[in-house]
């Protein structure tokens, strides 16, 4: 249950039996349905939950009525800190209300702290908050490197890092979400797909 979450925070600290189970009391285990809406756009971010397994979307919706994945949370050798947390991280660091929403695409598991578990483990664990600091130091690269991939990069460069790093989520998320994922419309990631080789 707990095993894939300690060895992530040990690729970042060393952490005793002791803290561990500290660390646990702070931890609920939530479970969720394909289609369900784990946050909604206009709420604070009050939980950050690690996905221990399935798949999950942040996304938020334009003035056209259309909505744009922002972010695919899921767990493997490929993901990064912002793709194994289900979490608005800004919503959460800064309690405001959060323009993302977030839905499950296939069935969830999670390992969910609370805001305020969160922070008095800060208070308890000084480790902890080191772990904080760096998680934010990886995001804010991560969202920096996508920023100015969707600047910088074409289409088909972006398309193309997206097949060497994470080509089975074609098959687990629905087109239209890769697409508004990508920065580009369906009718263009079927093309891409098609000429792409395998």
């Amino acid at each position: 249950m707990y095993t894939k979450y300690k060895k992530f925070i040990e690729k970042y600290i060393d952490i005793t039996s002791e803290e561990w189970e500290q660390y646990k009391t702070k931890i609920n285990i939530e479970y969720y349905k394909k289609g369900q809406i784990i946050h909604h756009a206009g709420k604070v971010c009050n939980k950050i939950s690690f996905i221990n397994s399935g798949l999950a979307r942040a996304y938020m919706v334009g003035e056209d009525g259309k909505d744009y994945t922002w972010n695919i949370m899921f767990n493997d050798n490929n993901a990064k800190v912002n793709n194994l947390f289900v979490v608005d991280y800004y919503s959460f660091i800064t309690q405001k209300e959060s323009m993302l929403s977030i839905e499950v695409i296939k069935d969830c598991e999670l390992l969910v702290m609370e805001y305020d578990a969160v922070q008095s483990l800060h208070k308890i664990l000084r480790k902890e908050e080191r772990l904080s600091r760096l998680m934010a130091e990886v995001a804010y690269a991560t969202l920096y490197e996508k920023i100015v991939d969707r600047q910088m990069k074409t289409s088909q460069e972006r398309f193309d890092t997206f097949m060497l790093t994470t080509p089975y989520l074609l098959d687990k998320v629905p087109q239209y979400h890769i697409a508004t994922y990508l920065g580009m419309t369906p009718q263009h990631l079927s093309q891409l797909k098609k000429d792409y080789k395998y």
